[in-house]
């Protein structure tokens, strides 16, 4: 099923974030239908770097094909500003879209952005961002290739002005709205009540961000038809990782730890390895 079509169901998408292809199939593995591929997750994994714009369009294009190889989910991938201009935003599309994403957020920032949940973020105009998305549904190959558009104005330019930009990215072939860092129960159903039944709405909840975090039910009560939890992997594996890395260093052997992580052939089971070994076998003998 397409994303577009998932979509059309009144049951709420839960899209959690992944950065490479062991976490994509490991949610898949859980059950999850849809995945999202945060550019956020990418800086700290890839770079150990914040999210203020230092990933590049190649860097999350090459992480997107790898995921792809690995499951068949839809992936929705953060393109952030798309990059540039509106020939750089359309780039993008084309770029991301062959590697395999089903649709492509991007955002209303100045370049180089920062996390939709930090301080002291800036915007482009609305009629500059409402050209980076029609260059982008113009570049697609697919109607199924979703855009995304997200606008940060809540924080810079209040909740009402937020709103009036989402409406000229709905005109300019926006497919589903994120209005990004609501900041209270009040300003989240401000967003359904204005936008609800219209177009489908994205929520995105972030450990510790400026959103109330709310469950899946009650966004999908609400009138929300995604919600994403882009980050939460990467919190818990790093401190999964912290506590890993101070008692080995602690205790010289991972005996200690060993109730909290899987043992050698643990892994193999999780990733597959005999499944793969053995397809590779019956190639080998025809």
């Amino acid at each position: 099923m397409s994303l577009r079509a998932r979509l059309a169901s009144d049951r709420i998408a839960i899209a959690p974030g992944v950065y490479d292809g062991l976490t994509a199939a490991m949610a898949a593995e859980a059950g999850f239908e849809l995945l999202y591929l945060s550019g956020a997750a990418v800086a700290y994994t890839r770079l150990g770097r914040p999210d203020i714009g230092l990933s590049t369009m190649s860097e999350m294009a090459d992480t997107m094909a790898l995921i792809r190889d690995r499951v068949d989910l839809p992936v929705i991938i953060d393109a952030d500003t798309g990059f540039g201009n509106a020939l750089n935003a359309a780039r993008t599309m084309r770029v991301y879209e062959r590697a395999g994403a089903s649709a492509l957020q991007i955002e209303d920032q100045t370049f180089p952005k920062r996390c939709g949940h930090l301080s002291d973020k800036s915007l482009i105009p609305a009629a500059e961002m409402a050209g980076k998305i029609a260059a982008m549904a113009d570049a697609r190959a697919s109607r199924e290739t979703l855009i995304i558009a997200r606008t940060d104005a809540i924080a810079v330019e209040g909740f009402d002005d937020a709103c009036a930009r989402a409406e000229r990215y709905i005109e300019a072939g926006a497919d589903v709205l994120f209005i990004e860092a609501p900041r209270s129960a009040r300003e989240l159903a401000g967003i359904t009540d204005r936008f609800g039944g219209r177009i489908p709405l994205l929520a995105n909840m972030v450990e510790g961000g400026a959103t109330p975090i709310r469950s899946a039910a009650d966004l999908e009560a609400a009138g929300f038809s995604i919600v994403i939890f882009p980050g939460g992997i990467v919190r818990a594996l790093a401190r999964t990782a912290q506590d890993y890395y101070a008692s080995l260093h602690a205790h010289g052997t991972n005996r200690p730890f060993a109730d909290r992580m899987f043992d050698f052939s643990g892994l193999n089971g999780v990733i597959g390895t005999e499944t793969l070994l053995a397809e590779g076998r019956a190639y080998e003998e025809g």
